[in-house]
């Protein structure tokens, strides 16, 4: 691997949903990195796995409800999880609290067009099909989670 560095000034950025901002870093065979920062009441990730990554989070301000497996923790800035291949997750700011967290797939996955095209269908420029037509593409599979949508349930006002 050769260095890698990316300065914010160029570094692209897509609102990837309302309330959602992710900004790239790096997308190599062995590293996808970006930052998100998300609003209050932001949706975030729904449940999905991967089949061949680790995806990892590091908060660095906010809370972050994150799903692993069958467990919601509830992360705040500074802590860190890692979730293996093949283990559901998903993750969004905690009820009435945003969230800034640093994301990561080791080996890397080719993500940034999976990100660009999230950013198509919030322009609406593209549809909810083609990310569910994109699940072999980027290694991003969507399950259901019970825990995860309790959890969401309990979080309405």
């Amino acid at each position: 691997m050769t260095e890698i560095a990316t300065r914010a000034a160029t570094a692209e950025a897509i609102y990837d949903a309302p309330g959602s901002l992710i900004t790239l870093l790096t997308d190599t065979a062995e590293l996808t990195c970006n930052t998100a920062t998300f609003e209050k009441g932001a949706a975030g990730a729904p449940v999905h796995f991967h089949t061949k990554a680790t995806e990892f989070f590091h908060v660095t301000a906010g809370r972050l409800d994150v799903l692993v497996g069958d467990e919601v923790h509830t992360l705040g800035a500074g802590d860190f999880i890692a979730v293996p291949p093949g283990v559901k997750h998903a993750f969004a700011p905690a009820a009435g609290r945003t969230a800034s967290v640093f994301v990561g797939f080791t080996p890397g996955m080719g993500r940034f067009d999976y990100y660009r095209l999230l950013g198509r269908v919030n322009a609406g420029e593209a549809t909810v099909q083609d990310i569910k037509d994109s699940s072999a593409t980027y290694d991003n599979h969507y399950a259901e989670s019970d825990a995860w949508s309790g959890r969401r349930r309990s979080a309405e006002p």
